[in-house]
């Protein structure tokens, strides 16, 4: 009668497995979202991190004008190996602005010198609070902004080739 108690340890382990199996073969997503795309760019003023170019304001986004929004930093390696992508964005007409991450103008301006610079203007978040109001968690990230100055689309992670043509479409279609 007692013997089926001798498999309750062999179902504990048969489920325990299955658990962990599911977890390593379908790991969840950890990707943080932003919670404010499709709502307006909150407000932020940053002062410049590299001599030649000027800093980065809210305002400067919403005339019209559609524009990507590239959080980046220099130390940052999957910001070098986006960089490719983003000359090429520049090159089809796309405006990128960027915020620079606890970085140094020193640093910044060898990271542009080396990478490239597809940048019109380049704001210093020395202590990340615009990056953290935007709802970004990590370098590099890109927000789509629209011409009225809404949030439309957040790229989470390094743009990769394949998704620049589409990327290019996206802001075509936000004007």
């Amino acid at each position: 009668m007692r013997r089926w108690l001798l498999w309750v340890p062999f179902g504990a382990f048969a489920l325990l497995f299955a658990v962990v199996a599911s977890g390593l073969f379908r790991p969840a997503d950890r990707t943080v979202r932003s919670t404010l795309v499709d709502k307006p760019l909150p407000a932020f003023k940053l002062g410049a991190v590299v001599p030649n170019k000027p800093g980065l304001a809210s305002g400067d986004f919403g005339h019209g004008q559609a524009r990507l929004l590239n959080v980046f930093a220099s130390w940052c390696v999957p910001c070098m190996a986006e960089a490719p992508q983003l000359m090429r964005l520049k090159a089809m007409g796309v405006p990128i602005d960027a915020i620079a991450i606890r970085d140094t103008g020193p640093a910044v301006q060898g990271f542009l010198k080396r990478f490239g610079d597809p940048y019109a203007r380049i704001g210093n978040d020395r202590v990340s609070r615009v990056q953290l109001s935007l709802g970004s968690s990590g370098v590099p990230e890109t927000f789509l902004i629209d011409g009225r100055g809404r949030i439309v689309r957040q790229y989470v992670g390094d743009i990769q080739p394949d998704q620049v043509a589409g990327i290019a479409a996206a802001v075509k279609a936000a004007q």
